[in-house]
């Protein structure tokens, strides 16, 4: 089993684009993996002042945090009446999405809460969203696809090698969330999306989640069989769900205090949740994903920017984030379990998986992708000015 080296990355010229290793003076971001950061004279990272104008622009703290969620919580009653539903929400079992569905019950709406079940809940990931639903009596929709399918295109990312392979299972929540707003005439979504924990994270570790052009193409290079279940939506689609259909997207978890400990001991006291020992970890394949695929094929370390993130909010230091950056990511015999587990269930054999891990990057814009609604149709462009202004008609 191959290992990851933060030394050998360190001092890898070219896992460092050409320049010396060097870590923000701030925050835990540095130069590994990343050609986007910037150091000022100080050696403050880009990402340091990005989040700062990040929280200033769209986190809002105490009396206007309320007034805020007040109105918010208004309008989506207001606009749920003679509904089923007022709202809706996706449920992974999770700190945020968990949160958020007890915040909903608080705040006295009446959510349809959403799951995905892509074939790699882990058991606590099950009994958490168990918990959630019979303790605060919301229906819950499981939107469960086809397993071989949605192993093909797994396994389709794996042989591209781009960075992105949770980008399947993100762009299918989002296109389900969406697709059953609009079913339901529900013109609100929840999102557990929030800056104070979240708002760090570099764009070369990512993909564009709405691009369905960018997965149909990666996987009819390299798929082997028909995807007739998987949801796929598009940019398109989602202008038409947002600027037609009236969807928005709420994000009440930076209209009030949200302190990530703090939450947990709420989740666990009112909804005996238990944790996962890493964000996003509630997933087995995001556990594996994040903990030995990223950091050994692609040199990056997601704690780091979730750390980063939570030092530019105030909620621990830079001490105490380089400490928890020097424990292992991955308890050495859950990974030795998980490591069995993933390449038995995706049928890979331990030499394939290895070769895979020693393979060099690719790109995901070395595929098709979706550039922009203007940009893909240029004899629409002339017509984006009244477009906009019919628009913000349909928004008074």
């Amino acid at each position: 089993m191959l290992a990851y080296n933060e030394e050998f990355w360190k001092n890898d010229r070219a896992g460092n684009f050409g320049r010396p290793y060097q870590q923000c003076t701030r925050t835990v971001m540095d130069t590994i993996s990343d050609p986007d950061i910037v150091f000022d004279k100080n050696g403050v990272s880009n990402y340091y002042y990005e989040y700062l104008e990040l929280e200033e622009k769209s986190v809002f703290k105490d009396d206007l945090g309320q007034y805020k969620i007040k109105n918010i919580v208004k309008e989506i009653k207001r606009d749920g009446i003679g509904k089923k539903y007022d709202c809706i929400t996706g449920v992974s079992g999770g700190v945020d999405s968990s949160y958020l569905i007890l915040l909903a019950k608080k705040l006295g709406l009446n959510p349809l809460v959403v799951h995905f079940d892509n074939g790699w809940n882990s058991e606590l990931a099950v009994n958490n969203i168990q918990n959630i639903i019979s303790k605060l009596g919301f229906d819950l929709y499981t939107l469960v696809v086809d397993w071989e399918e949605f192993k093909d295109i797994q396994l389709s990312y794996f042989k591209a090698n781009v960075v992105d392979i949770e980008a399947i299972t993100d762009h299918a929540i989002i296109g389900t969330l969406y697709k059953l707003a609009a079913e339901h005439d529900i013109k609100y979504i929840l999102s557990g999306s929030n800056i104070v924990t979240e708002g760090i994270l570099p764009k070369h570790w990512i993909f564009n989640k709405a691009d369905g052009v960018n997965i149909k193409a990666i996987h009819k290079a390299f798929g082997d069989i028909r995807l007739k279940t998987y949801p796929f939506f598009s940019t398109y689609r989602k202008r038409y769900y947002i600027d037609i259909k009236g969807i928005k997207t709420v994000c009440l978890l930076d209209c009030l205090e949200y302190n990530k400990d703090k939450v947990k001991e709420i989740i666990t006291r009112e909804l005996g949740w238990r944790d996962y020992g890493g964000k996003h970890y509630e997933s087995i394949f995001t556990r594996f994903y994040q903990g030995y695929i990223l950091p050994v094929k692609f040199g990056i370390d997601k704690r780091k920017a979730h750390l980063s993130t939570l030092i530019s909010s105030g909620q621990i230091t830079k001490d105490n984030a380089l400490k928890e950056l020097n424990t292992p990511m991955y308890n050495s015999e859950q990974l030795m379990t998980d490591y069995d587990f993933v390449l038995k269930k995706l049928g890979l054999s331990e030499k394939d998986f290895i070769e895979y891990l020693l393979a060099p990057r690719r790109e995901h814009i070395e595929f098709r992708h979706e550039k922009g609604v203007w940009d893909d149709i240029p004899f629409i462009k002339p017509f984006r000015p009244i477009w906009k202004y019919l628009k913000k008609l349909k928004t008074k």
